[in-house]
């Protein structure tokens, strides 16, 4: 589902189809793939806790199931607000990660969001985060650069950084309702 999703991306970009895919390894044995699980059981006193403090995702794409739509938990940050998500039955979420900020040179934002909980039932939400390899060097594609307004040129947003090297910056900081992109903007 990821790889055909970032064919999507890639050709609302004006890329070939396999761009991302190929420029990512997307097709490798050594392609990141993150399992994650959670459950936020019912809380007494909601307006008090939080599920999951406001963050972006570090891959190229987040692919989110929830158990039952009718409970909401997750929020994203637009325009400086909350935004509850009303997920549609038997269907993904799917969010842009910090990567592909990075990789499309800003056209694609990474989503800040949390998850929140609620007094009545038990929510669940299983996501899986796709990346690059973890030595693959990302940054800005150099063909979105070339694609500046008019006969101009895109100067790069982000410096490049080895997903790895990105990995063990993000957890060596506090997430403050952003990831370290900030770290990485030019």
């Amino acid at each position: 589902m990821a790889s055909e999703l970032l064919k999507g991306i890639s050709e609302s970009l004006g890329l070939d189809g396999n761009y991302i895919n190929e420029k990512m390894g997307v097709e490798s044995e050594k392609w990141t793939q993150v399992l994650v699980a959670n459950m936020y059981p019912p809380c007494p006193q909601p307006e008090l806790s939080i599920g999951l403090p406001p963050h972006s995702d570090h891959g190229l794409l987040t692919i989110l199931m929830q158990n039952d739509p009718s409970i909401l938990g997750l929020q994203v940050l637009h325009n400086a607000k909350w935004v509850p998500i009303h997920p549609l039955p038997n269907s993904f979420l799917v969010n842009t990660g910090d990567h592909m900020e990075i990789l499309t040179n800003g056209k694609y934002k990474s989503v800040v969001h949390r998850a929140v909980v609620n007094n009545k039932a038990t929510r669940i939400s299983i996501g899986t985060a796709h990346g690059p390899p973890l030595d693959k060097i990302v940054s800005p594609a150099p063909e979105l650069l070339a694609n500046g307004v008019g006969t101009q040129l895109s100067l790069p947003a982000y410096r490049g950084i080895k997903y790895r090297d990105f990995l063990e910056l993000q957890q060596s900081k506090t997430l403050n309702g952003k990831s370290c992109l900030d770290c990485l903007r030019l």
